[in-house]
Order: C-alpha cells, then sequence, then structure tokens
C-alpha cells in the first residue's frame, strides 16, 4: 500500500471534516491533476481523466477542481486570457511567473531579491505581507518556438 502524501492526507481530511464521500472519480482526476504538473486548465484535465476514465464529464472535473482548491491542495490562477487554470499548492513551494501574451507559455521562477524586496516595500508601508502573486507578462524572444508553442497549444484545443 501507498503512503499518501502531504497532498492526499490534506485532502482527505477536507473530504471527512465536510462529510463528503471519497470517489474513484476524484482519486483518478487528482493523480491526473498531480501528474499534469501545474497550470492545467479544465479541458486539459478533462482529456487526461478521459484516458482512464471515459465516463467522467467537463462539470465534474470543474466541480472537482474546485474542492482541491477549497481543500488547499489546488490554487486557481487567472493569467489574463479568460481561462482559469490549476496548480498543485504545496506547502513548501512559492513561485512566481512570467507568461508569454502570444503563445500563453507559462514559466515558474523564484527570485530571493523580488521576495526580500517585495517584503521591504510591505513592511515600509505598514504592511505585513502574508501573500501574494507575483505575474510578468512579455513576448517570447525565440519567435520560431513561441509560434511552434503556440502552433501545439491550437492543436490540442
Amino acid at each position: 500500500m501507498d503512503v499518501p502524501t502531504p497532498a492526499r492526507r490534506k485532502l482527505d481530511e477536507f473530504i471527512a471534516a465536510n462529510g463528503l464521500k471519497h470517489t474513484r472519480q476524484r482519486d483518478v482526476i487528482f493523480e491526473a491533476f498531480l501528474a499534469a504538473g501545474g497550470h492545467v486548465s479544465v479541458e486539459d484535465l478533462l482529456r487526461r481523466v478521459q484516458d482512464q476514465a471515459p465516463g467522467v464529464g467537463a462539470a465534474t472535473v470543474y466541480r472537482t477542481l474546485k474542492l482541491f482548491t477549497d481543500a488547499g491542495v489546488a490554487h486557481e490562477r487567472q493569467f489574463g486570457d479568460g481561462q482559469a487554470r490549476y496548480e498543485p499548492a504545496l506547502d513548501d513551494e512559492h513561485h512566481d511567473h512570467l507568461i508569454c501574451l502570444d503563445c500563453g507559455t507559462i514559466f515558474e521562477f523564484e527570485d530571493p531579491l523580488i521576495e526580500s524586496r517585495q517584503a521591504e516595500v510591505a513592511a515600509r508601508h505598514g504592511l505585513d505581507l502574508k501573500s501574494h502573486r507575483h505575474e510578468i507578462y512579455g513576448r517570447c524572444r525565440d519567435a520560431a518556438r513561441c509560434e511552434h508553442r503556440k502552433a501545439a497549444r491550437a492543436r490540442r484545443d
């Protein structure tokens, strides 16, 4: 028997505390969500889930992602294109995002200097910093690679 991950334990505790049922569909969606590696849309996750459970519909995936968000095992992100994306919420991890306005690629990054400066600015304004989201929008420098990613994304959609 596999040892549950902290995210699995957190989800199981939330389900139990809220009197919800533990279902095979939720298990399949959870495993596919974690395997997706972050920044997954409902549509992308639905395709992954239907490979293992063809009867699962978009509404079930959407409701389950909402459950994951409420349980604290997922973050919903909006990157200005009108489509929600979800990524695992790992307690010890923080990162920011760079987003290409042309191809939609999302790059994660961590920068201790940016984190330090944000805390300094917050303190200077008398604010105790609790959380933040940092998103930077731009365009890929490598136009050919960007066009390739944009074409690949269009084929998936």
